[in-house]
């Protein structure tokens, strides 16, 4: 994956997101002249598959001041050095584990300890529950299909997360695009009920989209799965990548024997080509059931079980002030030492 780029938002910048806290403690601070040079430590309260470093770190390189590319990278000294030092986005990381140090004055970055810690958190929550499901499905691709359960302002950081957590992409075009990946997707729903036909959508959605978008057909509409995946497969034959299962709760959802047969249908039809794509409330569990039952399921596309994860909480805690061991009541004083951790700023 090349290095993504994210567009930190003059309101990120203005400090707009901050706890007010953290901007009357700056207020105060200023008017006191007090900015001392500090080390902050950043980690989570759960183990999980860091991510949100790189937007963090587009976050600083907009805020911290400049420095000497010429500096020597020493986090041992105190020089007027900004230093930002962090595990990679994908590490798996420990409880209490340092993923994020910061050393520069206060002043410089202190404002943005809110975003930074929400950055981080819901972002390795989204990363890790992707990753589950992952686990889960073995061999089988995972898609991240999540975009519609959460706000679209954030839907492109989700996806983004989904990727790192191992998804092989995603549903929606600017999420995909910031993580380098292709967008994943297949006809809606909606063109078979206003076509009143599955196969006449399914020709239609062939006739009018350039061959860079998968014909992946949806099946579930009308008719019974496996017939409408036969009748699809011989209106585009070797034009057809797959079919999609998304059978409603109401109707029992997707099950294993449904794949076997639809598999079976297509197999004896000589549409071996034809690949199958399920969803529908898909989580480990149930991701677990289909690959324990050798369900012939080309790939899973996961929703809710990803984008509805519980954040892991980040917190940020003062180490060091002008290289004196510092902590409030309850926390080890001076930096822990993570050999893990890398410059990078």
């Amino acid at each position: 994956m090349t290095t993504p780029h994210f567009e930190i938002r003059p309101s990120i910048i203005r400090g707009d997101p901050a706890d007010a806290y953290l901007h009357w403690a700056k207020d105060v601070l200023r008017l006191e002249s007090i900015n001392p040079m500090v080390l902050m430590d950043f980690s989570a309260q759960r183990d999980g598959i860091l991510c949100g470093i790189e937007e963090v770190k587009s976050l600083l390189t907009s805020v911290l001041p400049k420095i000497d590319e010429n500096a020597t990278a020493n986090v041992d000294n105190l020089e007027e050095e900004v230093q930002v030092w962090a595990l990679a986005e994908g590490d798996e990381i420990k409880a209490g584990e340092t993923a994020l140090r910061i050393l520069a004055r206060y002043a410089t970055f202190g404002l943005y300890e809110t975003s930074i810690c929400g950055m981080l958190s819901s972002s390795t929550g989204w990363a890790s529950a992707a990753r589950e499901c992952v686990e889960a499905a073995g061999e089988t691709t995972i898609v991240a299909y999540g975009a519609r359960h959460i706000h679209p302002n954030v839907a492109h950081i989700l996806d983004y997360a989904s990727v790192i957590g191992g998804c092989s992409s995603a549903s929606t075009f600017l999420g995909s695009r910031q993580a380098g990946r292709n967008p994943f997707g297949n006809m809606p729903h909606t063109l078979p009920l206003l076509f009143g036909d599955t196969v006449a959508a399914t020709q239609a959605f062939d006739k009018h989209l350039g061959m860079e978008v998968q014909r992946i057909a949806l099946v579930d509409t009308f008719r019974d799965e496996a017939e409408e995946a036969v009748n699809v497969a011989q209106a585009l034959r070797d034009r057809l990548r797959g079919v999609r299962l998304d059978t409603p709760r109401e109707r029992g959802g997707v099950t294993p024997m449904m794949v076997h047969e639809v598999r079976n249908r297509l197999d004896l039809t000589n549409f071996k080509h034809v690949e199958i794509y399920i969803s529908g409330g898909l989580n480990p569990e149930r991701i677990k059931g289909f690959e324990e039952s050798d369900a012939p399921v080309n790939g899973y596309l996961v929703g809710s079980h990803i984008s509805n994860a519980a954040p892991n909480d980040f917190t940020g805690d003062i180490r060091e002030i002008e290289g004196k061991p510092v902590s409030k009541r309850g926390r080890l004083p001076g930096r822990v030492e993570n050999p893990r951790l890398d410059r990078v700023i």
